[in-house]
């Protein structure tokens, strides 16, 4: 949860009135974040990252190397994952945009994040929103036919209830977690997909 102060500056740059004056530099920009329209005035260098987290206060993506390194900013974009510190927020008008808080029903979680909890997939929890943003995009990428670069056999896509830990540890290969609890998240996506999770002892 951000600091008061900055959810009040954050709150100020919301611009839901279109003759709102914007200050030197900056555009209206609409984006549809976690269902609902937001109107903020940015820069056009802002990243999808700073938007998120300094206009909106939505501070569950980490920035963690802003170089596109680590996973810790991934969020979902049309269901695609993509690392919010690479790209702008003015790319992405008209898209829908999913971060980590957007995920919940409520006060029920995604099925990926109870799995996570279930299996301790996170140990200080700073990677773990990108961990589970990568993780939700993994089981609709397999949904949907893709193929990794492990898959033995392009032209059989791998099942969701056969996934291999090959698999798993490969489309997740694009996040890191400096805690190792690699184990964790392995076992996570295995239980959402109906497999039985393997010890948290099993080697990665």
């Amino acid at each position: 949860m951000a600091a008061p102060s900055l959810l009040n500056a954050c709150q100020n740059r919301n611009v839901p009135e279109s003759d709102t004056e914007l200050s030197d530099g900056e555009i209206a920009l609409e984006l549809n974040i976690n269902g609902q329209l937001q109107t903020l005035a940015i820069e056009p260098r802002v990243t999808l990252l700073d938007a998120l987290r300094e206009t909106l206060g939505l501070t569950g993506s980490k920035k963690g190397c802003d170089h596109g390194q680590c996973g810790a900013c991934t969020v979902l974009i049309d269901n695609q994952r993509v690392y919010s510190c690479l790209t702008l927020a003015v790319m992405h008008d008209g898209k829908e945009i999913t971060t980590i808080e957007g995920l919940a029903n409520g006060d029920t979680l995604h099925p990926v994040q109870t799995a996570f909890i279930d299996n301790d997939g996170f140990q200080c929890g700073y990677c773990t929103p990108g961990q589970i943003c990568a993780s939700v995009a993994l089981l609709d990428e397999v949904n949907n036919g893709a193929v990794s670069y492990v898959t033995p056999d392009l032209n059989s896509p791998p099942q969701l209830a056969t996934l291999s830990e090959a698999e798993i540890k490969e489309r997740l290969s694009g996040n890191l977690c400096r805690c190792s609890a690699y184990n964790g998240i392995v076992a996570a996506v295995q239980q959402v997909t109906g497999q039985t999770p393997p010890s948290p002892a099993a080697s990665v």
